[in-house]
């Protein structure tokens, strides 16, 4: 059985997997599988959250104990910890954080040496390994533990290289959410040494505030923190610096959408292609095609962007809620390289935030969640299917219809998308009546 999710393994602190036995059993095996073919090198990483001190500790003996020599990067982003996997020539990278999650959650995620997800082949082998006791073959056998002490200099230069070198910040106002996570230093940072006049909150970490009210997912401080001093943009990184969402000077939010939109159209560097989710608004996929920018979707996850990516030779993709790839400057998604390259298009265009996104029309989208009290298939119900395939003709191509399972609960959930605020509300609740009286 594989203990890995769709990005690592994650939960409460405490429950089981995400104990300090388990880390330490976790580290052992990664170190077997990694140290197959001679002695290996893994950096770790981790977020602000109090949780992960313990873990980095069981984790570093686990893979030491197996013989691997691990180089310490301290609180750093999720993307730096991939950076310097790669720079370091290291055989892989595991980063402790649960993103976006609130503080008394926690998680381990891995990267392979190319800075990328590792491969579910390896993560298989991983998994098989933790059936297996821990075994010390002989004291000097053991790996060695030493701390990077330059890594966030390292990040901050990486992420300033990614920012046209003819282009400056100077005389643009930013508003920056650390979301008292693993950016709080280097986003500022950064944005700072490139010469912005920086207004920095929820930027003092404690352990416990982590994403508290604050960051990608709960922006309205940040909208009201950019109109009250007359910044130019607001920027808001999630607890382990993967996701972004920005604001405009009107405190209008931006989301993933909206990003990928402005870095799809830079008349210096337009997108061949993007690739999007189910869950992507098909203002952004209409908005695209105007400009002759073609569109794929991909399952709701990073993972599944980047494949969709390789898959199309594409560099540019990512999900409304503020994962961002940029293949052409990073490995992974990275919230601040994503929020410079927007921060380019601004300056290079000589437009504010606003008028770069007012081209795109978002569409009204509502989600309908039916719960049944066993998983059943609706589209394995003829009198669901009809009513389906009507709905989506009513659309006739200016809106979508989604009817997704669940994969964690017995549920259905029902998605229309389209121009008409009032039509897509009340087909919804009507195919969600539909769904609930054929299958509860």
């Amino acid at each position: 059985m594989s203990h890995f999710g769709t990005d690592g393994i994650r939960g409460k602190f405490g429950d089981d997997p995400i104990t300090p036995e388990f880390a330490l059993k976790l580290g052992y095996a990664a170190g077997k599988v990694l140290a197959a073919q001679g002695r290996a090198q893994v950096m770790v990483g981790k977020d602000t959250r109090l949780s992960g001190y313990v873990l980095e500790a069981a984790l570093q003996a686990g893979l030491n104990a197996a013989g691997v020599n691990v180089r310490l990067l301290g609180p750093l982003p999720t993307p730096a910890i991939a950076h310097l996997t790669r720079a370091f020539h290291a055989d892989a990278g595991i980063v402790i954080s649960a993103s976006h999650n609130p503080y008394f959650d926690n998680g381990i995620k891995f990267f392979s040496g190319e800075g990328k997800k590792l491969d579910d082949a390896v993560q298989n082998e991983i998994s098989a390994q933790l059936a297996l006791p821990i075994t010390i073959e002989a004291p000097d056998q053991l790996g060695k533990t030493n701390r990077i002490t330059d890594a966030a200099g390292r990040y901050i230069e990486f992420c300033k290289s990614t920012f046209p070198y003819n282009l400056s910040l100077r005389g643009v106002k930013i508003v920056i959410d650390c979301a008292n996570g693993a950016g709080y230093v280097v986003a500022p940072a950064v944005l700072r040494e490139l010469g912005a006049t920086v207004i920095p909150i929820f930027n003092a970490p404690n352990g416990l505030n982590i994403n508290d009210g604050c960051g990608s997912t709960h922006p309205q401080a940040l909208q009201k923190a950019v109109v009250e001093n007359g910044a130019d943009i607001g920027i808001a990184l999630d607890g382990d610096g993967d996701r972004i969402v920005m604001v405009d000077h009107r405190g209008e939010l931006v989301d993933g959408d909206s990003i990928l939109y402005v870095l799809a159209t830079r008349p210096s560097q337009p997108a061949p292609g993007v690739v999007g989710t189910l869950m992507s608004n098909m203002g952004l996929e209409l908005a695209l095609r105007d400009q002759n920018i073609a569109f794929k979707r991909a399952n709701v996850g990073d993972r599944y962007v980047m494949a969709a990516l390789d898959e199309a030779g594409w560099q540019l993709g990512g999900e409304a809620s503020g994962h961002i790839l940029c293949l052409d400057k990073s490995t992974t998604g990275d919230a601040l390289i994503a929020g410079l390259q927007v921060l380019s298009a601004v300056i290079e265009q000589g437009k504010s935030l606003a008028e770069l996104t007012s081209v795109l029309k978002v569409f009204p989208q509502v989600l309908v969640n039916v719960r049944l009290t066993e998983m059943r298939d609706p589209f394995a119900d003829d009198v669901l299917k009809e009513a389906f395939a009507k709905a989506e003709a009513s659309l006739a191509g200016r809106g979508r219809l989604l009817i997704r399972k669940s994969g964690t609960e017995p549920m259905i959930r029902v998605m229309v998308e389209g121009e008409n605020e009032v039509q897509v509300t009340k087909l919804a609740n009507d195919l969600a009546d539909l769904v609930r009286t054929r299958l509860s």
